[in-house]
């Protein structure tokens, strides 16, 4: 089915890296909130040739000083007129700490912000910052409407191991609570044994497939309780920008302040789950364009990972990595929502509390 874009456009203040080619940060971003109908105005936290992914790669990371004369000449020029803000990748705790103090100011002055904050701190069980980064974003988690941390991320910000049911909700339950945010999505958890037994029948992939082909999305509202999930299957090979491209989909696609309302629609959905669900089918399905544009490539632009020949010779990798590049352009009609495409409805998850 097609998954339509919001009824309501705006504008939308993107804080998070650039990179001259390939598609991560804001350039997996912008892009797409524009084909939403957003104004997109942008603030580049690190100006790269391209992902580090790549082995090789150069450029500058902007200091909290640069931030906050951008912020400052922005608002003496009365340009800070976003109704939505996003925050991702920034480098370094003074950076950090220029943004999310900043992302507090903006927040004082406009109550009703919608504010979607991606903490970009490592994933399967690395940092991508300093340890001094965790404890800023802590302290701005209050600030914002949603976040979209993967599962590493949560156990990072919590300080809880996410190994069972009873350790995944203590830490939804402290986001909720200790942290004060109103809507957290686990964009990505691995399906473990445990995972998928603590799931609904209903929310269980086919029983033929196994734990690894599978990822869960989970969502969940502190208003009313009201959690939703969605299992999706694991496409191979390393792709970049996922997240972003994410992350943005979620907050183009949640409703405005004034046209929010926590109550569940007769197919289940709330304003989050169904805002969650736009983003998930259209991100898979772009990974899906992808991954069969990176199969039609010549061979030597996608060989296997080699940790050793890759070293020996970076073009090897660097080719591997071109290959893959989120294809954004090509998939413009999946974003717009004019071209047909599974919606991976999350479902509600009822006992999730009381499993």
């Amino acid at each position: 089915m097609a998954t339509t874009a919001p009824k309501t456009s705006g504008r939308i203040l993107s804080i998070q890296s650039h990179v001259s080619y390939g598609y991560v940060g804001g350039k997996a971003a912008v892009f797409p909130l524009q084909c939403l109908g957003y104004d997109v105005d942008v603030v580049n936290t690190v100006n790269f040739s391209n992902h580090s992914g790549y082995g090789r790669f150069g450029g500058s990371r902007a200091t909290a000083e640069e931030l906050s004369n951008i912020f400052s000449i922005m608002e003496q020029n009365e340009l800070l007129v976003p109704e939505r803000l996003l925050t991702g990748y920034v480098p370094g705790a003074e950076a950090t700490a220029a943004v999310t103090g900043f992302a507090k100011r903006l927040r004082e002055r406009k109550p009703d912000l919608i504010y979607l904050l991606d903490p970009v701190l490592g994933d399967s069980g690395r940092l991508y910052v300093s340890p001094e980064v965790v404890p800023i974003y802590q302290a701005a988690l209050p600030l914002a409407t949603i976040i979209t941390p993967n599962w590493f991320e949560v156990e990072v910000l919590t300080g809880i191991t996410i190994t069972n049911g009873q350790s995944l909700r203590q830490a939804m339950k402290t986001l909720h609570e200790t942290y004060q945010v109103p809507h957290v999505v686990i964009s990505s958890i691995p399906l473990k044994s445990w995972l998928k037994d603590l799931l609904p029948t209903h929310l269980r992939p086919p029983s033929d497939t196994s734990d690894s082909d599978y990822l869960a999305c989970i969502a969940s509202s502190r208003e009313g309780d009201l959690v939703h999930a969605q299992c999706f299957p694991c496409l191979p090979g390393y792709f970049s920008g996922v997240g972003d491209l994410f992350s943005a989909l979620v907050v183009g696609h949640f409703p405005a302040a004034t046209s929010q309302s926590q109550e569940t629609a007769a197919d289940g959905e709330t304003p989050l789950s169904r805002a969650v669900s736009h983003a998930l089918s259209k991100t898979h399905a772009m990974l899906v364009l992808t991954h069969e544009a990176a199969l039609a490539l010549p061979e030597e632009e996608r060989l296997a990972t080699d940790e050793e020949l890759d070293a020996r010779e970076p073009m090897r990798k660097i080719r591997r990595m071109r290959g893959r590049e989120l294809r954004l352009i090509q998939g413009q009609d999946i974003i717009r929502g004019t071209q047909p495409i599974e919606y991976r409805q999350l479902q509600p998850w009822t006992d999730f509390w009381t499993a």
